[in-house]
C-alpha cells in the first residue's frame, strides 16, 4: 500500500496518509489510457462546423445569361461552386462525435494515470487548501512554496478539493497552467494533461472511495 507524506500549505510535513492499492498502485495500461483520452476529447467536440451549399448562399436566382446563342457554357446559377462566392461542394456538416465507452474502462483508466503520476513522484497531497482570502498573489506564493513555481517557469498543475472552497477557485482562475476540480470531476485527460496533481487530503480519500474497484463489482452484483 503506498503511502505519501503529507504536506501544508508552507511545505512542511505534517503526517502521512497511506493510499489504497486498488486505486493508486494500478499497473501502467498505455492502452486504456490512451483509449479513455480519445473518448474524452471525441466527447468534448463541439461539431459544428457548417460550409453553404449551392442551395444555402443567398442570390443567384436568376439565370446570368441565356441557355444558348451567347458562345459560353451555360450557368445556372452564379453561386454554382465553380464561381466565385459560390457554394461549397461536400463541406463539412453538423456532426456529433461523440460515443460512450464502458464506465469500468474509463475508471480504470483514471486509476491507472494516478497510479503513474504517484510512481513518478508527482502526485501530492497537502492538509488542506484553506486560502487567507480570494487573492491571486497569495494562491501564487503558495505554489511557489510547494515548488510548481520557479521564476518564469511554471508547471502545470491539476489541484483537487471541494468545490465550495470559493477562495482557491477565485485565487487560482487567473493563474495559467493551473485547473481545480473536485473528486467527482478528474478525468483522465486532465490527469495527462497536468504535470503535477495536488489533492487534498479529504480529495485523496474520497477519490478513493469514488475509484475503488470493489464498489462497481457490488453495485453491479447488487443490479
Amino acid at each position: 500500500m503506498p503511502s505519501v507524506k503529507v504536506r501544508n500549505l508552507k511545505n512542511k510535513e505534517v503526517g502521512e496518509i497511506a493510499l489504497p492499492d486498488e486505486v493508486f498502485g494500478v499497473e501502467m495500461n498505455e492502452g486504456l489510457i490512451h483509449a479513455a483520452v480519445r473518448n474524452y476529447l471525441a466527447n468534448a467536440r463541439q461539431g459544428t462546423a457548417k460550409t453553404k451549399t449551392r442551395g444555402d448562399v443567398r442570390g443567384g436566382g436568376k439565370k446570368p445569361w441565356r441557355q444558348k446563342g451567347t458562345g459560353r457554357a451555360r450557368v445556372a446559377s452564379i453561386r454554382s461552386p465553380l464561381w466565385r462566392g459560390g457554394g461549397r461542394v461536400h463541406g463539412p456538416v453538423p456532426k456529433d462525435w461523440s460515443y460512450k465507452m464502458p464506465k469500468k474502462m474509463r475508471r480504470g483508466a483514471i486509476r491507472a494515470a494516478l497510479s503513474e503520476r504517484l510512481r513518478e513522484g508527482n502526485l501530492y497531497v497537502v492538509e488542506d487548501m484553506k486560502l487567507e482570502g480570494p487573492k491571486t498573489k497569495v494562491f501564487v506564493d503558495v505554489m511557489a512554496k510547494l515548488g510548481f513555481f520557479d521564476g518564469k517557469k511554471q508547471a502545470k498543475t491539476l489541484l483537487v478539493d471541494s468545490l465550495d472552497n470559493r477562495d482557491l477557485i477565485l485565487s487560482s482562475r487567473n493563474v495559467q497552467k493551473t485547473k481545480v476540480v473536485n473528486s467527482f470531476g478528474v478525468n483522465v485527460y486532465d490527469i495527462v494533461y497536468h504535470e503535477k496533481i495536488v489533492l487534498s487530503k479529504g480529495a485523496a480519500e474520497e477519490l478513493a472511495t469514488i475509484l475503488d474497484p470493489k464498489r462497481e463489482n457490488g453495485a453491479k452484483e447488487a443490479a
